[in-house]
């Protein structure tokens, strides 16, 4: 009897608790809403998109390699704050493309007729003998912060229960702060909320009223479900209303990503906002919160929309995204910008994209303009790696099928031997339908000949690094040493801090992963 009378009172102290913790999250009710904050804070709650890693191609027979350029650089930081709470990050958390973007690298500046620059770089493979890397660096055109246009901003905030607390709304709170400080006289601000419905609680105002921006900010407050749809879509109303021609109109969207209310599939989301493409109204996505973080959403709004994505661990990175790179972030220089990798089969016997398995394009969306692809940031700095494997050198990926009986043995390339491959650029400038096209051949080169920067090498070990929390296939004899010792090779330019960050968490994965 006395062991059910102890049960009983632990239950009930249990109860208690669990309701006062629904309390603290400003909930109404502690039903419904109150049950998915369990849920919300169990670990595997969170979610990712799956997707298969890029194979080895052959260059004889698949010689195109299409792509959207990605400036999304999110699961960089959710990464980190992975590592940080002692974990190794899982494997479907980890795109590669994004954790190299997250670094920018000394690329020359476009000089000409067009706002973006291709550099290109070849170098032997660090882990895999034999191969080659191929480095293909963008560099968009930077304009002073004092020179960019004026900014419609409307900040889109998650208010629902599953944001309460410090690394959610408070963080979202302090981190649009930043922003507000930093605003020109001239530039808007709207504050659009949502939770079970979505209201404006800020109308369109002036920056030099911060004061009254700060204000509206400090009063928001969480509790409720979450009706993200319809914020998205009164946040494009509001956008709209107040749009700047030839200006930077942009909704900046701070949330967890878990809707549940409305609108709220991934199907049903990438219809919404690809509705919403054309309006000339741009998408800056901000993710936060940790246990609940439906990064999969998120990713689908920020590549079915004109827009980015980052993650926000910690008021550094808040820092980082809307402050010290305020320009790349905000500003658009280069809308829908494509690559397409012309390999020649004289030179290139198979080849692999690192990375960007959600970005992948069919051959003729590159010439096609109705095709939606990334956006290039001013002064923005977007990185693309290929695994090379040499003509003469065995690809030790693949499989066995039976030889082709209708393909040339040889390329018809007689005109072109000395080349490796061509990089294509397509972008258009914006609002401008018709899209414009770079183009830079690369010769193929032989060790001898090569001087590596400390960009490439950098870059190549963040790729390891990526592949080997992938636990990829292709990773080789990569080793976390490996990847510490490139990067330190590759320290340069380091105003920040962000490199040696880098090699940091690379270390305690080290001691993690023995």
């Amino acid at each position: 009897m006395k062991n059910i009378n102890f049960l009983l009172s632990f239950l009930a102290i249990g109860t208690f608790a669990f309701l006062s913790s629904c309390g603290n999250a400003r909930y109404k009710s502690y039903d419904a809403a109150c049950m998915s904050i369990a849920v919300f804070d169990e670990e595997n709650s969170e979610e990712y998109p799956t997707f298969d890693e890029n194979r080895f191609l052959s260059a004889q027979t698949n010689p195109l390699s299409t792509f959207s350029l990605d400036v999304d650089v999110a699961s960089y930081g959710n990464m980190r704050r992975i590592i940080n709470q002692g974990k190794i990050p899982a494997k479907d958390a980890i795109r590669t493309e994004e954790l190299i973007n997250y670094f920018s690298y000394d690329y020359p500046s476009p000089t000409g007729e067009h706002p973006v620059n291709i550099t290109t770089e070849v170098a032997p493979c660090p882990w895999q003998d034999k191969h080659k890397i191929v480095k293909i660096g963008i560099k968009a055109k930077e304009i002073p912060t004092e020179n960019l246009p004026y900014s419609n901003f409307v900040f889109l905030i998650d208010v629902s229960g599953s944001m309460y607390g410090p690394t959610r709304l408070d963080l979202v709170k302090s981190s649009l702060k930043l922003l507000v400080n930093n605003l020109r006289d001239k530039d808007k601000v709207a504050i659009v909320v949502y939770a079970g419905a979505a209201g404006e609680v800020l109308p369109s105002t002036k920056g030099k009223d911060r004061q009254k921006i700060l204000e509206a900010i400090d009063n928001l407050s969480s509790g409720g479900s979450t009706a993200g749809g319809a914020g998205i879509q009164l946040a494009y109303k509001v956008a709209e209303k107040n749009f700047i021609p030839k200006g930077n109109n942009r909704i900046i969207l701070c949330t967890d990503g878990d809707f549940n209310v409305g609108v709220s599939s991934i199907s049903e989301l990438e219809k919404l906002i690809e509705t919403k493409r054309e309006t000339g109204v741009y998408l800056t996505i901000l993710g936060y919160g940790m246990g609940n973080y439906k990064d999969n959403k998120l990713q689908t709004l920020s590549q079915k929309g004109n827009g980015n994505h980052a993650y926000i661990d910690n008021i550094q990175e808040a820092n980082r995204v809307l402050v010290q790179e305020f320009g790349s972030t905000m500003h658009t220089v280069a809308n829908d910008v494509k690559l397409q990798i012309e390999f020649n089969p004289t030179h290139v016997n198979y080849y692999r994209l690192i990375g960007y398995e959600t970005r992948l394009l069919n051959n003729e969306d590159f010439n096609d303009d109705q095709k939606d692809a990334g956006e290039l940031g001013s002064g923005h700095t977007v990185t693309a790696l290929y695994e090379i494997i040499p003509v003469g050198v065995e690809n030790p990926y693949k499989g066995k099928i039976d030889d082709l009986k209708y393909q040339k043995e040889k390329a018809n390339a007689e005109n072109y031997s000395s080349e490796m491959l061509t990089v294509k650029l397509r972008y258009k400038k914006p609002g401008e339908n018709e899209s414009k096209k770079l183009e830079v051949p690369i010769s193929s080169i032989t060790d001898n000949d090569q001087v590596i920067s400390k960009d490439f090498k950098f870059a190549m070990s963040v790729a390891m690094f990526g592949q080997l929390l992938r636990d990829s296939e292709f990773k080789g004899d990569a080793t976390y040493s490996k990847v510490i010792n490139l990067a330190k090779e590759g320290i340069d330019n380091d105003e920040y801090g962000y490199r040696t960050e880098f090699i940091r968490l690379a270390e305690a994965v080290n001691q993690m992963a023995k």
